[in-house]
């Protein structure tokens, strides 16, 4: 509550007092196990967290927008007109919200006015929790809410993911939207990012937090290598296909059926990079039995198991990963780290037993430090709910 109420003030000095307020939340994701098999046919197990993206809004009589994010007070209230939603750099964040607007308008929705919105997010920028697909569901909760709209969250998260793809550009998979919009507390989701099949799994953590670490480190190459990942994954179902094997995808085989098949895929580079996708998504399947039956050790022995995959076969870890989770290994009460999300920087996710956590903070901040000579940004999460209404004001 006290997020909110600092955004209620920020509000009413920003827009004013008078008129009904409405509040509403949407979560941050992190990837728990599953990396680099959406577009190779695997599942993904993302859960939601329980820190995120406030906004508090006031519908109004004409076509203005007003907005304005406490994060980036300097920039001050950006308006633009239901009439021409274009994308403006000068806008600079609006754009997300302004994307899902016009992309709402664009598949026939009606939005016939424009709003005052003050925005708050507590979800650390650049460090790969999405916050975009945080404040893109929040404006399709929303939009369906003050303007009555008949629309199911899939349809919101299609649509919120749409946005970021024809108006913001970014080539981005569902799974960040989806996770953001379905999250369930004290749930991970299993996701099938092609068909948007989904189950929930019991994610209890009984005296156990999520501990998400930031290398803090600028990508540099991460698009290119990503592309060259998948090539080489589009390489190897090839060479697959061509000896009569009968998959479309490469997640179609498990592991046994892998090994008998391997020797028809012509490169070793090609070859490794199958292994991790087909590992992997294993794993993941794995994962799910092992929440199913409350076996948190497993899970995260398998977490473990991802990051080496991730390491060795497909090759997107790199010095500042393996030294935070070889860290994060060596400590006591840590049930599993691994890399999360595109790697080459960005974050892991570990599993730490709360009276470790300080501790478990300080000493692989240290050692991260005297490896790589960055320092390390820790955020501690639980499993949240999902993008959604809090109250009336």
């Amino acid at each position: 509550m006290e997020n909110l109420n600092m955004l209620i003030k920020e509000f009413k000095k920003e827009f004013g007092e008078k008129g009904r307020l409405e509040t509403f939340f949407s979560p941050g994701r992190v990837n728990l196990i599953g990396e680099h098999i959406d577009y190779n046919g695997g599942k993904v197990f993302p859960c939601a967290l329980d820190f995120g993206t406030y906004a508090v809004v006031r519908k109004r009589e004409d076509n203005i927008f007003r907005m304005y994010s406490v994060n980036f007070e300097n920039l001050g209230i950006i308006q633009f007109n239901l009439n021409s939603l274009v994308l403006d750099s000068n806008d600079d964040w609006a754009n997300y919200p302004k994307g899902v607007i016009k992309t709402f308008i664009e598949e026939g929705y009606n939005i016939d006015s424009g709003f005052d919105i003050a925005f708050y997010g507590n979800i650390p920028n650049g460090a790969g929790l999405s916050s975009s697909a945080s404040i893109e569901v929040l404006t399709s909760v929303i939009l369906k809410d003050i303007f009555k709209l008949n629309i199911d969250m899939v349809d919101m998260v299609k649509l919120s993911q749409k946005a970021e793809n024809k108006f913001i550009g970014v080539n981005c998979g569902i799974m960040d939207q989806f996770a953001v919009g379905m999250g369930k507390k004290n749930n991970a989701i299993l996701l099938d990012c092609n068909s948007l099949a989904y189950t929930y799994a019991p994610f209890v953590l009984e005296n156990i937090s999520i501990v998400i670490a930031n290398t803090n480190k600028r990508r540099g190459l991460g698009e290119s290598k990503y592309n060259e990942r998948r090539a080489s994954c589009e390489s190897a179902l090839k060479d697959l296909q061509e000896s009569e094997i009968k998959i479309t995808t490469l997640c179609d085989l498990d592991f046994e059926s892998f090994e008998n098949v391997k020797k028809n895929i012509k490169t070793n580079e090609s070859l490794i990079r199958a292994r991790h996708a087909i590992t992997e998504n294993e794993r993941v399947l794995e994962a799910m039995e092992k929440l199913n039956s409350g076996d948190i050790l497993s899970f995260g022995k398998l977490m473990n198991q991802s990051h080496i995959s991730l390491r060795d076969d497909y090759e997107v870890t790199g010095l500042e990963l393996d030294a935070l989770v070889e860290a994060a290994w060596e400590e006591e009460g840590t049930i599993g780290s691994r890399m999360t999300g595109a790697g080459f920087g960005g974050c892991t996710v570990s599993l730490v037993e709360n009276n470790h956590i300080e501790k478990f903070i300080k000493n692989v901040g240290k050692k991260y430090k005297e490896r790589t000579g960055l320092e390390a940004s820790f955020y501690i999460a639980n499993p949240g709910e999902g993008a959604r209404k809090l109250e009336e004001i």
